[in-house]
């Protein structure tokens, strides 16, 4: 007779541990994986965070408006359509008769639209030189170089920043003691032109252009002490447009980058292709402005 075979009885602990590594094996299979992309690599050595939208709690700095002259001057510069400009809304503030200098002597007359909650004029012409290319939709970081080209005290000059962040501008006018303010972006000189010495008065309606030649903003202000220039938020910039109805088109495709190695160059072809152009406000009767509805 066959004597039958008894295997020794496994302990309960051992059962119930192999049942839960199976069930932890099986539910390991059957998650779901959702890892995020790798993350994009870092800001460059010269550039810091993104720059945040823009809020109440921004710090304020109050600049005093002077009186314009009869005759004041400023900067303009293309930006959408050909025969589209844009400049500084406070440079042709009641101004009769606004022109768009091509040459000495010589002016192209321009209707202007004043926009109502931004220190934003749109001028339009009949043609017009080719346009800038638009970065007011691209992310904007702490610590980027900004290009100033322009007409700092009626002459060609040009000048070159680096952003330090989100501002509110209160804009004060000495005559009428009124005040507007408007969320701005704050930037702060480290360059000019060679021989440029004081304010950079005429300088304002200039655009602000990132590395690449595109137009982040207008620039409005100064604080000569303080070394600092003010410029319209890149979505303030771009919402007067569109109150205009003439939009921002994206211009032709970046060119040589701008470095401050050549920057006054850069400039200096922009205002030879007229791209950035000396805008005046003549004495006379002609009424060639009107502000746009809120």
């Amino acid at each position: 007779m066959q004597t039958p075979l008894h295997f020794p009885r496994l302990p309960d602990w051992l059962i119930y541990a192999s049942i839960v590594f199976a069930l932890f094996v099986a539910a390991i299979s059957r998650g779901e994986r959702a890892d995020a992309p790798p993350a994009p690599p870092p800001p460059g050595p010269e550039e810091g965070a993104l720059v945040r939208p823009a809020s109440p709690f921004d710090p304020a700095v109050e600049v005093k408006a002077p009186p314009p002259p009869p005759n004041s001057t400023g900067t303009a510069f293309a930006l959408g359509a050909p025969g589209v400009w844009v400049t500084a809304a406070h440079v042709l503030e009641d101004c009769r008769q606004a022109a768009l200098i091509v040459a000495p002597g010589r002016g192209v007359a321009a209707k202007v639209v004043l926009d109502p909650r931004s220190d934003v004029a749109v001028l339009t012409t009949e043609g017009g030189a080719e346009p800038l290319p638009s970065g007011l939709d691209r992310p904007l970081r702490a610590g980027a170089r900004g290009f100033h080209p322009g007409y700092p005290r009626g002459e060609p000059g040009e000048a070159t920043s680096r952003l330090l962040g989100r501002q509110t501008l209160v804009l004060r006018d000495g005559v009428s003691r009124t005040s507007r303010a408007e969320p701005v972006l704050a930037w702060a000189e480290v360059g000019r032109t060679h021989g440029l010495r004081g304010g950079l008065a005429g300088l304002s309606g200039a655009p602000v252009l990132d590395s690449a030649g595109r137009v982040v903003g207008v620039t409005v202000a100064e604080a000569p002490r303080r070394g600092r220039i003010y410029t319209v938020a890149p979505e303030s910039l771009a919402a007067a447009l569109r109150r205009a109805q003439v939009g921002a088109a994206p211009g032709p495709p970046p060119g040589e980058p701008i470095t401050v190695e050549n920057y006054g160059r850069a400039a200096d072809a922009l205002r030879r292709d007229l791209r950035v152009a000396q805008v005046a406000c003549l004495s006379g009767t002609a009424d060639w402005s009107s502000r746009s509805a809120p």
